[in-house]
């Protein structure tokens, strides 16, 4: 048939109707399913070609000190936030602000890194951005697709350095910190790349509490990826701030030590409140500025941080761990007047001439012309070695070390801080076996070296601190706080003594800074002060100096105990005794209403180079007193733990 045959042609006609028909009827289908049911997925889509999700950052809680004064806060600040895309894109975005930024390498590889981990969330290229580069930024800002100004919470720490090992940092999490469970499995999901957590000290120790949780807003791009403006059109979510805490810290106390604290010399300060061990000051020279860390810290800044030989930061008062020399003779006494071996007013057989023989060895007193025969009053004023020799081998070797390990002095105090180092002290007889430095069968010889305070003994700070605590309450001594809570912390211990051993005790500390004993100038106008001073060996480095000290109103209960180590300071009663003395005076004087000089009035004296009004009472015993500088009972010298000096705290 041909084809040009009208039934050829009508054939041809209705095949292509056919086709036509079923093309249509496919397009049909395809608009439909399209357009209908799949309307909601194309909807999403074009949305989120047009709209991107950015995070509301939430304000830290802010920090408060016992009297309710701000210790941290917040103010505004700026971050610099690129929107997700592909990753040349975000390197090349990089390198173009650069220059604006001063980004280093290794900080455009580390957000590279972030961008391919996370390839979904917003980039956060500088958290502290200064208003200069902000300002320039926001100008140019149509030369940056995808560039996000924001404005963000920024840390402020109002004390400055004073407070630094007490409040922490902050820092930007880590990928380390991510995969931990303490972040990883956070119920509230506030932790992801570039979130801003505590470091160290109160920052790290409450972080759950003073992190907020995140809130999120969309804004509408263009083609380019360059924000057009905020899309009010799907709903967002409001951040919720931090929770607020409040500390037992005195901050007006803190800044108090800070200025007086000789800026040229290391060691730490404690303060503990009587009535419920509070932790009034914690301070540790030399120390740093956490604000340089707010938005990170500059690289140069840190490297100085880590390189500084004095180790700036690192916190003495309950990191650093010290031979505590005499001030560690009351935990002697304590622990003699527990076991009944002695009685307040007994003298010692063998008097003091400055030494004493026992066996093949002659063990000296700091003092050589010698103390003769005293009582335990006696002994503690003057910080007679001859005595507490022969008081501990009363106690003997296994006693000493069971009580001693009941008070806990190889164990933490338990202080709320993300670290603590552990107090040294044997927990039985067989430690000098065991340990590589000794390396023998311990005698009972060994009882003479630890009641003075040396040979395997080392403490920090606070546990001083919490020690002499209990002698200045009823003997208990609850964990020290830094927290301000309504209900007493758990745990602590107590010394088994009765009301009339402990106030014996006291009266022996007020011998020490009366006339006669080794840090009499020491003493306070409107105060009750007692004390023990120790100056503790440290070849071939000049001596340690302590002080630990408790103080109160005349005729009534102690209110403070402060505890001062100097390192390299050569005299407990030269450098340690009258910080110990100006810190408690300051507090009292504030608590109880009685003018003293503010703190703005010290710096003033400290730049004129006039004395301040009590600057007579910071002077020493004649001629810098040797006071109660310890010889050892080998006489060969022996200080600190082999491998100290210098790095006695690590």
């Amino acid at each position: 048939m041909r084809l040009d045959h009208p039934i050829s042609r009508r054939s041809r006609a209705q095949g292509g109707f056919l086709v036509v028909a079923v093309l249509m009827g496919l397009l049909g289908v395809a608009f439909f399913r399209a357009q209908v049911l799949r309307s909601t997925d194309w909807v999403l889509q074009a949305e989120s070609n047009r709209l991107r999700q950015l995070d509301v950052p939430a304000p830290r809680g802010t920090i408060f000190d016992r009297h309710d004064d701000v210790l941290a806060d917040n103010v505004p600040g700026y971050a610099v936030v690129l929107l997700p895309d592909h990753r040349d894109t975000i390197r090349l975005r990089l390198e173009r602000l650069r220059p604006h930024l001063g980004l280093t390498d290794a900080r455009v590889d580390r957000l590279m890194e972030q961008a391919r981990a996370y390839p979904r969330q917003p980039l956060t290229v500088k958290v502290n951005a200064p208003f200069v580069e902000v300002s320039v930024l926001e100008e140019r800002k149509s030369e940056f697709p995808g560039l996000y100004l924001e404005m963000r919470p920024r840390r402020r720490y109002l004390a400055g350095e004073a407070l630094a090992h007490v409040l922490g940092y902050l820092g930007e999490i880590t990928p380390t910190e991510l995969e931990e469970s303490l972040y990883a499995q956070d119920s509230l999901d506030r932790y992801e790349a570039g979130t801003i957590l505590g470091k160290d000290g109160m920052e790290r120790q409450y972080e759950k509490t003073l992190q907020g949780r995140r809130g999120s807003r969309f804004v509408e791009v263009d083609v380019l990826g360059r924000i057009v403006g905020s899309f009010q059109g799907s709903a967002g979510k409001e951040a919720v701030p931090g929770g607020d805490i409040h500390l037992n810290i005195d901050s007006e106390l803190q800044q108090w030590v800070h200025h007086i604290f000789p800026d040229s010399m290391r060691g730490a300060v404690v303060a503990l409140n009587v009535e419920d061990g509070g932790v009034l000051a914690l301070y540790s020279s030399p120390t740093f500025d956490p604000n340089d860390f707010v938005g990170g810290i500059a690289v140069g800044r840190w490297e100085t941080l880590l390189s500084d030989p004095a180790r700036p930061l690192f916190n003495r008062s309950v990191l650093g761990i010290y031979p505590p020399g005499s001030v560690w003779k009351l935990a002697t006494a304590a622990i003699a007047l527990d076991l009944g071996v002695i009685r307040p007013d007994e003298t010692m057989p063998i008097p003091c001439t400055g030494g004493m023989q026992y066996g093949n060895r002659f063990s000296r007193c700091w003092n050589a012309e010698g103390h003769g025969y005293l009582d335990l009053l006696g002994a503690i004023r003057h910080s007679c070695n001859v005595y507490f020799y022969q008081l501990g081998l009363r106690v003997g070797l296994q006693r000493l070390l069971e009580k001693g390990t009941e008070i806990g002095f190889n164990q933490r105090c338990g202080i709320d801080l993300p670290s603590e180092t552990q107090g040294l002290f044997p927990d039985d007889t067989t430690y000098w076996e065991r340990t590589p430095r000794f390396g023998y069968r311990a005698t009972e010889g060994e009882v003479m070296n630890l009641a003075i305070g040396q040979g395997p003994i080392s403490q920090t700070p606070l546990k001083v601190a919490q020690f002499y605590l209990a002698i200045a309450r009823d003997g208990s001594a609850p964990p020290p706080r830094l927290l301000k809570t309504e209900e007493p912390p758990e745990g602590g211990w107590s010394l088994d003594l009765s009301p009339e051993a402990l106030e014996i005790m006291r009266e022996g500390l007020r011998g020490v800074v009366r006339p006669g004993g080794t840090a009499y100038m020491a003493s306070l106008e409107h105060w009750d002060l007692m004390g023990k001073t120790g100056t503790v060996q440290n070849p071939p480095n000049p001596d340690h100096a302590w002080f630990a000290g408790i103080a109160g109103p005349r005729g009534g209960a102690p209110e403070i105990v402060v505890v001062v180590i100097v390192e390299f300071g050569v005299s407990g009663s030269g450098v340690a005794a009258p910080l110990m003395a100006k810190t408690a005076d300051f507090y009292l004087r504030r608590k109880h209403g009685i003018p003293v000089d503010s703190i703005q009035t010290l710096g003033e004296h400290y730049m004129t180079g006039t004395p301040a009004p009590w600057a007579a009472t910071l002077t020493a015993a004649e001629g810098d007193r040797e006071g109660d500088r310890e010889g050892d009972p080998e006489g060969e010298g022996e200080g600190l733990p082999e491998g100290a000096g210098q790095g006695a705290w690590e």
